[in-house]
Order: C-alpha cells, then structure tokens, then sequence
C-alpha cells in the first residue's frame, strides 16, 4: 500500500522555506567585496580589455583587464550603470595608472580599484578609505 503525503503538509513545508529565505536574504547573496585600505597598491599598464556585463545587468561590475609587462591584472571597476553615467570610456591599448586594494575573497585574489588615471582625466570611483561613489 502507498503512502501519500497531504498536500497541507507540502504546502506548509513551502512556506517555512520560503520565509526561511525571505528572512535571511545573506542566504541567497553573496557579500559584496571590502576594500582594504592597508592592501592599496599603484602600478601602471595598458588596457587589454574592458569587460561589461550582459544588456540588462547595469548593476554588475565592470571589468578592465590591464597589462603590466608580463603580468595580467584583472580589475574590477564599478557597476556598468555608474561608467555609463559618467560617460568614461577605455580603448584597448590606453595607458592607463591604477590605484587600488588587492583583496581575497573566497580564497580568490582581486583588485578593487579606488582610481584610474588615463592621460588628463582621473576617474575616482571610491574614497580615500575605499567606500564606493556610485
């Protein structure tokens, strides 16, 4: 003979997780990556690359990798809806001086930047203690 489960008891089974979840938002969201002051670094380079998020992800960062000799830095910028605000724009092979935290975020290394210096113009994305100006 089969057993069946009430339907009462999938459905309350439901709610808990679901208020479980709505309670608890960390429980689906990652913590956004801290700047650390202590960790700030300069260096100089030439744009690789810059990585955007897909169209309709405005939220999510930027990316701009950067060449210093032989090293490959990846950066990580803003979020895309703040570059496109202000209207700046990065060309594989501009020059570019970088100031910015190296970080470890779930044993992964990163680099959050504070400011990117191309020719004249001087993007200030964070503060001098690192809290982000978008």
């Amino acid at each position: 003979m089969r057993r069946l489960v009430s339907t009462s008891r999938i459905c309350w089974w439901c709610i808990s997780v679901c208020a479980a979840l709505w309670m608890n938002p960390l429980a689906i969201a990652q913590a956004a990556p801290k700047y650390d002051a202590a960790s700030e670094i300069k260096m100089t380079g030439t744009v690789e690359d810059l990585k955007l998020p897909p169209k309709g992800h405005e939220k999510e960062i930027v990316h701009l990798v950067m060449k210093n000799g032989d090293q490959t830095v990846d950066i990580y910028l803003c979020p895309k809806f703040f570059i496109d605000e202000i209207g700046v724009a990065f060309n594989k092979g501009d020059e570019i001086a970088f100031t910015g935290s190296k970080i470890s975020q779930n044993g992964v290394e990163m680099m959050l930047a504070r400011e990117i210096v191309k020719g004249q113009d001087t993007l200030v994305l964070r503060d001098g203690k690192g809290k982000p100006v978008w």
